[in-house]
């Protein structure tokens, strides 16, 4: 068996230069002048253009560096706008390291992450918070916050002089930046516990664009619509910076869960690429005329597995193949991705370009492999209790990230994940992967959705527990499914409970931090 995997060598464009973002930004602009594309981002507030974005990143630069000091960790708790674009680029030109906090965790998690990732104040929208209805999450904040509202309106006119200024001579009004600076820091999605801080160079979130530009054929001709929120890492870096550094037209929305209404915002700005979740196109796919999705040409799942039912909808109905990938924050995230001319069914592509892999056994389960990789597009590290990322390494040395995936390659290099080895129950001494259970669940009922999860139990160790949002489903029906499957009947669930919808953080990942919570609250009732 094959265990050592090396991708092709990565075709670098923007990074291994030393730069940072608002660097290779400002590269981009200058390269795709007098191209006639007009590039920007559409947003809620309207359309953006490149310029205006980077003027309001030197904006923010400006208000940014009086209130702060150098190094200093800055939270940005904003919504799916250009202006949280602009403000990603403009702390990182000062010397300082935005942490984009995730609005839809509850107080004590927010509390948390700001805690660990060291928070020194925080950025938001009274806009924002009013009309998402976040001012429980503002009372949690123990930093101070201010207002972009207020921080507009005290731009005076020599800020505004020093804005323009600073834009015909970046090189005099700011200290150059390396590329192995932190650029950002993201939080783990906590399906499955606390949301761990992640710390991102420069140059890994360029990296992984490339790594993005070697896989796909995208240019500025393309119109991207994005609607995963940039502080999840698929959002951020397929969703906002791919568009920003290839100078194509992208639309940012605020909320991938207006099903009814993104379909025909795709059809009005004649979108040729989409990002999002299974679960997610699923419902857009639910809501959508056979015409909303014509002008599309290459749709991108990612963050959780790809179900059957949603690839054969999209491919029956709109004629369009979803291009299934993989990738984690600590990646920045893609590792992987099936391609137009290189798919298999059921599996999540090859590596990426410029990555290295290893399948390592998990102790505890022989025969069960996990996916460690190491790459330019790595973390710099979890941040410790000192506030300092700290690096990465696993039984095969430093700079290794173990995906704690449990996947097997084929001969062709395609990646297929049978699990998560800290989603596996033990019953009766055996591992059994509650991927299993899902796919057994997903063969009898492919319409519906279905996650399962553990709880203890007294006589076998763990059982598992089905939750699915098919109100009739039958213990006969999954073992049928589990037969023409070929998966054995260990892992057929202890007990079936319906839920009219999965609870689903706010990357579109199931929440099994919180059905984990039900599962045990079950177990107990039972007792």
């Amino acid at each position: 068996m094959q265990n050592n995997f090396q991708a092709k060598p990565l075709q670098r464009r923007f990074s291994g230069q030393g730069q940072t973002l608002i660097d290779a930004f400002r590269r981009t602009r200058r390269l795709a002048a007098g191209s006639g594309v007009q590039s920007g981002f559409d947003d809620a507030t309207g359309f953006v253009s490149h310029r205006s974005l980077l003027q309001r990143a030197h904006g923010v630069a400006r208000i940014v560096g009086r209130l702060s000091k150098p190094g200093q960790t800055i939270g940005l708790l904003l919504p799916n706008v250009a202006g949280t674009v602009a403000a990603l680029l403009g702390i990182g030109a000062i010397g300082r390291i935005p942490a984009l906090l995730n609005y839809s965790v509850g107080p004590d998690v927010l509390r948390k992450s700001c805690e660990i990732s060291r928070v020194g104040m925080v950025m938001t929208s009274r806009a924002f918070v009013e009309k998402a209805g976040l001012q429980h999450l503002i009372e949690a904040i123990e930093q101070p916050i201010y207002f972009v509202e207020d921080l507009r309106g005290s731009m005076g006119i020599t800020d505004k002089l020093w804005v323009l200024l600073s834009m015909l001579l970046p090189g005099v009004f700011f200290t150059p930046g390396k590329g192995s600076d932190t650029a950002v820091i993201l939080f783990t999605s906590g399906s499955e516990g606390i949301p761990k801080a992640v710390a991102l160079s420069h140059d890994a979130l360029l990296s992984n664009v490339d790594q993005i530009l070697n896989a796909l054929d995208v240019g500025p001709r393309h119109v991207l619509f994005n609607a995963l929120p940039v502080f999840h890492s698929f959002g951020l870096t397929a969703g906002a910076l791919l568009p920003l550094f290839v100078g194509m037209r992208s639309v940012l929305y605020v909320s991938p869960l207006h099903f009814k209404e993104i379909p025909k915002l795709i059809a009005e700005h004649r979108a040729t690429i989409v990002f999002g979740t299974s679960s997610f196109l699923a419902q857009y796919a639910r809501h959508a005329e056979p015409n909303d999705f014509k002008t599309l040409e290459i749709v991108v799942a990612g963050a959780e597995r790809l179900a059957d039912e949603v690839r054969e909808v999209w491919q029956r109905r709109f004629g369009l193949d979803i291009y299934e990938g993989y990738g984690c924050t600590e990646t920045a995230p893609v590792l992987a991705v099936n391609l137009p001319n290189a798919q298999r069914a059921g599996s999540v592509g090859r590596l990426v370009a410029g990555l290295e892999a290893q399948l390592v056994e998990v102790p505890s389960m022989p025969g069960q492999f996990s996916l460690h990789v190491r790459g330019p597009n790595l973390m710099t590290g979890y941040l410790s209790e000192r506030g300092q990322p700290e690096r990465p390494s696993t039984s095969l040395g430093s700079d290794w990230y173990d995906t704690g995936d449990i996947v097997r390659i084929d001969e062709d290099g395609f990646i297929f994940i049978e699990g998560r080895a800290k989603r596996f129950a033990k019953i009766a001494g055996e591992g059994v992967s509650l991927a299993w259970t899902e796919r057994i669940a997903c063969r009898a009922y492919p319409e519906a959705e279905h996650a399962a999860a553990r709880a203890p139990d007294a006589h076998r160790g763990e059982r598992i527990i089905l939750f699915t949002t098919h109100p009739n489903a039958t213990r006969e029906d999954l073992i049928r499914a589990a037969h023409q499957e070929g998966l054995p009947e260990i892992a057929l669930p202890k007990a079936i409970e319906w839920l009219e919808e999965l609870p689903l953080l706010g990357s579109g990942k199931v929440d099994h931090r919180t059905l984990a919570e039900l599962a045990s609250a079950r177990v107990k009732a039972d007792h």
